[in-house]
């Protein structure tokens, strides 16, 4: 007789983390909208530093990292001291899960947040707590009233995925002062395209009255020691296929945080990639602007063909529907053009879909096959 070995508590409640979809069955030419990838790639420079590094891939990586975190710290203005790099910013929440969360503790986050929260918060043992939002924003007053004596970590995804909604700063800055026995972890991933030129178009930040532009919560992680702030390499930089991410926060933290971390968790060309991308702000600079021009032209494409979004400060838009069955229904006119999109129905949001934001083409192409599917709904009297 075979004896199972169970898990530990907590492990088999995971539900599996499901990627964006990315072939659509019989065709070859799919175009892939579904996670939120860069429409432009990589950084050139980028690509060079990647192809040399192949030459040093029988070499150990550095452990500590030292070039990465001191161009992140000089592009941003940070101690290059209080960073530490991962294999995307999901192994470095998953790091403070496991370094600050366990039995008995609590781990909070919006209701609409990441789904990487309530995973890496139960495979610590702990349990996951979701806070009611506000029309799909972050409700700050509701994420205090949440919190318990047993609230350990408190993860704000600003701007949020999959909703593309944020607040401001000043925001969670009172948060953080309400609930000062947990670390309020600052998801920024999708921080580099906030604003972007639109002026006040539908990428705009909504608080951006009175605030400085947006640093993604690094002032508060200098400032306070409950605050901690994660970056990502796979968005605007374009780098998801070597899976780089960044924390930032007090020095404490960041000693607590690298005795788990394993020492070669990122590889060489990984490193040397980054490295060149996070210098090449021309690039960043393009793929924001461009970002915010087409997401305004598509939010604007969608409402007039009577598909709503909220304000986005991401590089995607959250088409709403007025059920979920036609939002399944888009989604396999979608699918039949060989569009994908991504649905967020594990997110609590099954009438909606998620889109990511392309080049232009591919913005004209979705908004093109959405009319043509509303323009059939309102054929059929639907």
């Amino acid at each position: 007789m075979t004896q199972t070995i169970p898990p530990q508590p907590g492990i088999m409640e995971i539900a599996l983390y499901e990627a964006g979809s990315s072939h659509v069955a019989g065709r070859s030419d799919a175009l892939k909208l579904s996670s939120n990838e860069n429409p432009f790639g990589p950084s050139p420079k980028a690509k060079e530093a990647v192809t040399r590094a192949i030459h040093s891939m029988h070499r150990y990586p550095p452990t500590d990292h030292a070039a990465l975190r001191e161009a992140i710290g000089e592009v941003h203005g940070l101690d290059p001291d209080r960073i530490i790099c991962g294999v995307g910013s999901d192994e470095i929440i998953h790091f403070l899960c496991q370094a600050y969360a366990g039995p008995g503790t609590e781990v909070l986050f919006t209701e609409h947040g990441f789904l990487m929260y309530a995973i890496s918060a139960r495979a610590a043992g702990a349990r996951p707590v979701q806070a009611p939002e506000r029309d799909r924003t972050t409700d700050v007053d509701r994420l205090i009233a949440a919190a318990t004596p047993a609230t350990r970590l408190i993860f704000v995804a600003n701007p949020n995925n999959p909703t593309g909604t944020m607040v401001g700063l000043a925001e969670l800055d009172r948060l953080a002062r309400a609930v000062p026995q947990a670390i309020l972890v600052i998801d920024a991933a999708y921080a580099e395209y906030v604003g972007g030129g639109d002026q006040g178009g539908p990428g705009a930040h909504p608080d951006a009255a009175g605030e400085a532009p947006y640093d993604g919560g690094a002032a508060l992680a200098t400032d306070r020691p409950n605050v901690f702030m994660t970056r990502t390499f796979s968005k605007i930089y374009g780098l998801g296929g070597l899976r780089v991410g960044w924390g930032y926060g007090p020095r404490e933290i960041i000693d607590v945080l690298n005795r788990i971390r394993g020492p070669f968790n990122l590889s060489g060309p990984a490193l040397d990639g980054a490295v060149a991308a996070v210098r090449d702000r021309a690039h960043v600079d393009r793929s924001r602007s461009e970002n915010a021009r087409l997401r305004a032209w598509l939010a604007e494409a969608l409402a007039a063909h009577g598909v709503p979004s909220d304000t986005s400060c991401a590089n995607f838009v959250l088409a709403r529907f007025a059920g979920p069955e036609i939002a399944e229904a888009c989604d396999a006119a979608l699918k039949d053009e060989g569009i994908i999109v991504r649905r967020v129905v594990a997110y609590g949001l099954p009438h909606c879909l998620r889109i990511t934001i392309g080049d232009e083409a591919s913005c004209r192409r979705v908004a093109h096959v959405i009319g043509r599917f509303m323009a059939g709904r309102s054929g059929q009297g639907a």
